[in-house]
């Protein structure tokens, strides 16, 4: 099996890679080793969508690590004992840029000193009157147990979550279907657009639009099958 180890410390984990049976490659691989955390599985995802990640530790957070050792995941895979496990993953449209996440979309105020004001709506109804805080959290389930819960104090298995973060009113944190389209609209800014862990953003001006939606693209999650089987 041909794979593509990423993380910091790739280096240390080669090794036990090799021994496993698997052929390090640069290109053209059928896995991706994602050796660190959960950022590094987003950092593996943005770098080498699509690809199934064989999540090996390298962290104490990694909430799609195995509990087994990294040495017997290996070899659960070499072995062909496992299940490839589908998530969703969001995009956001901002002026026909587009940027995409396994685990949450984020509107934030550009400048900490100031709140931004937008509008919200839902498959094109508007929600609430216009919203004044530090931003919004799209989250994939994937992503409601990081920021999103942070913010909702909260997680879930289905649907896309929108979090409200430090809105001067209350403003409940809600839970859409998976086909919901999203649409925010920058009143006052500047806002920043984020996406996962990734360093790459994009500015929001007066009058901007970002529209989030579920990707028809996916994210693949490597599991092995349990001891017992």
């Amino acid at each position: 099996m041909r794979v593509i180890i990423f993380g910091k410390n790739k280096a240390d984990i080669r090794p036990l890679v090799q021994a496993a049976g698997f052929a390090v490659v640069e290109e053209n691989a059928q896995f991706v080793i994602s050796y660190g955390g959960d950022g590094t599985l987003m950092h593996a995802e943005h770098e080498y969508p699509g690809i199934p990640k064989i999540v090996l530790k390298d962290s104490i957070i990694c909430k799609r690590c195995s509990p087994l050792p990294n040495e017997e995941v290996l070899k659960k895979v070499i072995n062909r004992r496992y299940a490839v496990e589908e998530l969703m993953k969001l995009e956001a449209d901002a002026d026909g840029r587009k940027l995409f996440a396994m685990n949450d979309i984020i509107v934030h105020n550009k400048d900490p000193r100031h709140a931004i004001r937008y509008s919200l709506s839902v498959n094109g109804l508007p929600i609430g009157n216009t919203i004044i805080g530090d931003g919004i959290v799209v989250a994939t389930p994937f992503g409601s147990t990081a920021y999103y819960r942070s913010i909702a104090d909260g997680s879930f298995e289905l649907g896309i979550g929108l979090a409200f973060n430090n809105s001067t009113e209350q403003s409940d944190h809600v839970v859409l279907k998976e086909d919901s389209v999203i649409t925010v609209k920058i009143i006052r800014g500047p806002a920043v657009l984020y996406a996962d862990n990734q360093e790459h953003e994009l500015i929001l001006g007066k009058d901007a639009e970002v529209v989030i939606r579920r990707s028809s693209l996916k994210a693949a999650i490597v599991i092995p099958h349990s001891p017992v089987n």
